[in-house]
């Protein structure tokens, strides 16, 4: 049987190590400002390499002029497949006022990407992110994320998670509206 201070001191040990745990885990867990794709909001655009389905480069800067919005994914993700065809949707029924929508696979290869995304009837750009820069770039927390960018290649939109075509639409109306 132990004696009655050595049980305090056991006790008190365990205290301390959860006391420790608790001060060393609690940032881990707490909301944070510094983190998500709404940090890019007023910034320029990440300009980080790409390929296209066939492996040759594709550089966002080269999209400068026009309303973008810019949709992380990947195949293997259901938010992203259901969110999909409202993407489409948008591609079309925008592209006149002058916006495109560019899909950035996180991860896979050009053939598995396109391959997919056709299977879907997908027919906007679709790129590769093979090492997935833009995902830590975006601050992702998961895809799919989007981020609108106006015509001088600021971001004034971002979103993680899945988005519907007429969350897309209100996120794009301030853009389609000014000159």
């Amino acid at each position: 049987m132990l004696a009655p201070m050595t049980r305090l001191w056991r006790w008190l040990l365990v205290v301390a190590a959860i006391a420790l745990a608790a001060f060393l885990l609690v940032p881990y867990f707490r909301p944070s400002t510094s983190a998500g794709p709404g940090t890019l909001i007023g910034a320029p655009l990440p300009d980080l390499p790409l390929l296209d389905e066939r492996g040759n480069a594709f550089s966002l800067a080269d999209e400068r002029g026009r309303v973008l919005v810019v949709n992380l994914w990947a195949s293997w993700c259901p938010p992203c497949r259901a969110e999909m065809p409202d993407l489409e949707r948008v591609a079309r029924k925008e592209a006149a006022r002058g916006v495109r929508v560019i899909g950035i696979d996180q991860g896979e290869s050009g053939p598995v990407a396109r391959a997919f995304a056709r299977s879907l009837g997908i027919t906007y750009r679709i790129v590769v992110d093979p090492t997935q820069r833009y995902g830590r770039a975006f601050g992702a927390f998961g895809l799919p994320t989007t981020a609108i960018v106006n015509r001088r290649g600021i971001v004034v939109r971002a979103f993680d998670g899945p988005l519907t075509y007429p969350q897309i639409v209100r996120a794009l109306a301030p853009l389609l509206e000014s000159p």
